[in-house]
């Protein structure tokens, strides 16, 4: 197989490590010689289960659909490598945490009171209130921080219905960043170089000429979206949205 493209080829998002593009382009190789894929596309928008973003996707002789997912690191592999299992565990603590905000917030309420009754022109300065204040602060950002986590926690390796919209997944990652035996269910590997470490089985994926279109057209929205940041091209007002 060919070397890699250059790190700072002309398909390189902005956010992009040169690893991260690097493998990206052995995953497209693989995915055109070996593979026979003669339809590729890049940071594909998916239709169906939360409109997930694939960082390729392919179509392969007799329609054989095909999802590569980058991972440069393990931390990168570890934010898509959970269960529901684990949502649900993370869902749980909801209670506990806002438990300590509400707590937090009557404590400042009584610290506001008691200031203003002590020292009503500097209220601001009184020690009790700016500790308060402090610790609400405190346990209000790690409540957000609780919230982005949940919004943006991935069970993707692990999604029935996510394993279903493909006849192979595909991980492409450096030696040592997935081992064999973390390997997700119903998930092949690919090395650095695109080699086969342990192929993917075959999924019984349901299609008709309406999923196979919208499949199509997916990778071509992003090979549109692909060509135009390429060639410095300007996104017009609504048109970037319905590109992608």
């Amino acid at each position: 197989m060919a070397d890699a493209v250059a790190a700072s080829g002309p398909f390189k998002r902005g956010n992009e490590t040169g690893l991260t593009y690097d493998l990206k382009w052995a995953a497209w190789e693989w995915l055109y010689h070996e593979a026979g894929c003669r339809v590729i596309g890049l940071e594909v928008k998916l239709e169906g289960p939360g409109g997930r973003i694939v960082d390729l996707a392919a179509v392969g002789p007799q329609n054989t659909f095909y999802i590569v997912e980058v991972k440069s690191s393990k931390p990168d592999f570890s934010r898509d490598d959970h269960t529901a299992g684990d949502f649900s565990e993370l869902q749980g603590r909801e209670g506990a945490v806002a438990g300590r905000t509400e707590l937090a917030k009557e404590t400042l309420r009584q610290a506001l009171d008691y200031a203003k009754q002590t020292d009503p022109e500097a209220w601001r300065e009184v020690p009790a209130f700016k500790q308060a204040l402090t610790d609400y602060r405190r346990v209000a950002g790690k409540e957000g921080a609780y919230h982005s986590r949940v919004a943006s926690f991935s069970t993707k390796f692990h999604d029935p219905k996510f394993m279903g919209i493909a006849d192979f997944h595909y991980l492409i990652a450096p030696k040592g960043v997935v081992a064999r035996n973390s390997l997700p269910p119903q998930w092949g590997l690919l090395d650095e170089t695109a080699a086969v470490s342990l192929p993917a089985p075959r999924k019984d994926v349901r299609k008709n000429a309406g999923i196979v279109s919208n499949f199509l057209r997916a990778i071509a929205r992003s090979n549109t979206t692909s060509m135009m940041r390429s060639q410095g091209m300007a996104f017009y007002k609504g048109e970037s949205q319905s590109l992608r």
